[in-house]
């Protein structure tokens, strides 16, 4: 433990943070804050990885408030020093910008959109089991980071629409090259048309090029997964994101009045390529409704989530707001 000073007393890191819940009825995020001026985040967080990994089992999430993040590089460092190598954010979903090395701003979407509950990267073969947000300035109103427990949200799941998820999992269709959603080299960061094909087949995606510049992709991954350190199963895809019917009903009736189904820059379904009906899509959106935690932001907020234990969301906001995240220790599934 690293001894903190205080006047002329020595008390141990242990004593220095305490940890309580800020939701009792959800269980997370678990709250942990200084109980001394001048606790260094970046010394105790290297010193305490494995009460805070055993939290984040436990609860999915932990926010740690009052400590002083002084620069965005700061918390790349000691997220780093703490769980090992950042991720790079690939096989992108979403704009977002690099602020520092492999710490990316949130996802850049209007800031009237809400966007809905989700593990990162759960539309993969491989994503990060950890990821960490550091709020640098709050909005003036909203813009909050509201998550959920996915465990409770695999539990609320419908036993046969789950059961049909587990077996045939969620295929995702996405177009490229029509000047609508990301482009294909910001999405998988080249410009090279070889070394693309190498990333997708590596990634286990079949894709067909439409046209010289129209790219199609379809991979089917999981509809849930089991935790590879608590054991414990968690609802684990984007089903209900990815699904046109997610889109606002005025944008998306002009997509389908503009595009074949087939041609729409994302979509989603069963593994099996039929239809995920509405109903379906109704009851995950209302069983993640139904587990979503809010909390306000401060200032110095460092939120940290296990991937697979908690998923997250933004909702809407007025004002400048600044979140930047990054991600560590990818996990691919065997």
């Amino acid at each position: 433990m690293i001894p903190i000073q205080r006047k002329s007393e020595a008390i141990s890191a242990a004593e220095a943070v305490r940890t309580r819940q800020l939701n009792q009825v959800h269980g997370l995020p678990v709250l942990m804050e200084p109980t001394v001026s001048g606790v260094d985040l970046e010394s105790w967080l290297g010193a305490n990885r494995e009460t805070v990994e055993h939290l984040l089992f436990r609860h999915g999430g932990v926010l740690l408030r009052g400590f002083e993040v002084p620069s965005i590089a700061a918390f790349e460092r000691m997220l780093e020093g703490a769980f090992g190598g950042l991720l790079e954010y690939t096989n992108r979903s979403t704009p977002r910008t690099q602020v520092s090395g492999k710490v990316y701003t949130s996802t850049e979407f209007p800031a009237n959109r809400t966007i809905p509950q989700h593990n990162e990267m759960s539309y993969t073969a491989e994503w990060p089991l950890k990821i960490a947000f550091l709020c640098v300035q709050t909005a003036a109103c909203g813009g909050e980071t509201p998550i959920a427990d996915s465990r409770r949200v695999f539990e609320r799941i419908a036993p046969e629409i789950r059961a049909r998820f587990e077996r045939l999992g969620v295929m995702y269709v996405r177009n490229y090259g029509f000047g609508i959603d990301l482009p294909w080299n910001e999405a998988f960061g080249t410009t090279n048309k070889s070394e693309l094909e190498q990333i997708l087949d590596r990634s286990g995606i079949q894709y067909e090029w439409i046209s010289p510049k129209r790219l199609r992709t379809r991979q089917v991954c999981q509809g849930t997964a089991r935790h590879p350190r608590t054991n414990e199963m968690v609802w684990f895809n984007q089903a209900h994101l990815f699904h046109v019917s997610n889109l606002e009903r005025e944008l998306r009736e002009q997509l389908l009045a503009a595009f074949r189904e087939e041609d729409l820059p994302r979509n989603a379904y069963y593994g099996d390529g039929s239809p995920i009906e509405s109903e379906v899509l109704d009851h995950i959106r209302e069983t993640y409704q139904s587990e979503t935690v809010d909390f306000p932001w401060n200032n110095g907020d460092l939120l940290l989530l296990d991937n697979m234990l908690a998923s997250h969301g933004r909702n809407p906001f007025e004002g400048s707001r600044k979140v930047v995240v990054t991600m560590t220790q990818s996990y691919r599934v065997q």
